[in-house]
């Protein structure tokens, strides 16, 4: 796959670039600039995205960092299985336990939510950066929705992160975690001052918070065809005009994940079982 000759966007940060210095010049070149396309892709075409990844995983597989990479190209199209094996090798590399939530959250993805469950009550929590353990608790409270534990998502949500006035970069995720389990939960009251307190803090727009809050408030959605398309126009109330349609707003689901899962080996001294374990090699 060609890479640009102008890789822009993404830089490769300074522990990266350290790591790449135990590969030879050219090489190490090679893998960074598939590294910045990884990062600069992962958005808007992970599949291309993990393309990439793998490139740079057959250039240079002991390197922590592209494992890493490849761990998040392949979580961000849904192989699970994979992405686990690749942070399990990363974490094993590095020793540290920065990948921990997500490691549980490709537990989830796998159709494990007691694994996950198990993995936030690990000593390893404990290790983690603030930012680390709210990861983990919106991995745990997932965990419980997916159990259909409804109230005890709400519970796992609680904490003094959660009733903070101080606007951290998870701040708006973790609100919108809550006020969408308590919306789960029947409570649409509570659920409406939540979503309210997402749009105060997701100064980036990066949720739906809004959406959210004017369907609780009865604000449809039309699209008005009047020989070109043109943009949705949000109405308070139902109109009777002949060429207004009313339709629902549309959120992009999910692709389905792959039956089964895959066994997936460890290029280095490990392999993962059917059951996502890590065994040593014979």
């Amino acid at each position: 796959m060609p890479i640009p000759d102008d890789v822009t966007g993404h830089e490769i940060d300074k522990d990266v670039q350290q790591e790449l210095q135990s590969l030879p010049k050219g090489l190490a070149e090679d893998v960074a600039r598939n590294l910045v396309m990884v990062a600069n892709l992962l958005d808007e075409d992970p599949e291309q995205a993990y393309e990439y990844s793998r490139i740079a995983l057959r250039l240079a597989s002991r390197v922590a960092a592209v494992r890493e990479a490849a761990g998040f190209a392949a979580y961000a199209t849904q192989k699970y299985s994979e992405a686990l094996g690749e942070f399990r090798a990363a974490k094993r590399m590095t020793g540290s336990v920065e990948l921990w939530p997500v490691m549980a959250d490709c537990e989830r993805g796998m159709g494990r939510p007691e694994k996950a469950l198990d993995m936030a009550g690990a000593p390893e929590v404990q290790k983690l950066d603030k930012p680390g353990q709210v990861e983990m608790r919106l991995v745990a409270a997932g965990a419980r929705r997916d159990l259909g534990q409804i109230d005890a998502a709400i519970v796992t949500l609680q904490g003094p992160e959660l009733a903070s006035n101080s606007v951290q970069p998870w701040t708006a995720r973790l609100r919108y975690a809550y006020a969408d389990a308590l919306l789960a939960a029947g409570r649409e009251d509570e659920s409406r001052e939540w979503f309210a307190k997402v749009i105060e803090s997701d100064k980036d727009g990066s949720t739906d918070a809004s959406d959210r809050l004017a369907e609780l408030d009865g604000v449809e959605f039309v699209d008005v065809m009047e020989g070109e398309s043109q943009a949705p126009v949000a109405e308070a109330a139902p109109v009777s005009e002949p060429d207004v349609v009313f339709v629902a707003p549309v959120q992009e689901g999910q692709d389905e994940e792959d039956e089964g899962v895959e066994e997936y080996y460890d290029e280095d001294d490990f392999e993962l079982d059917d059951d996502g374990d890590e065994d040593r090699k014979a």
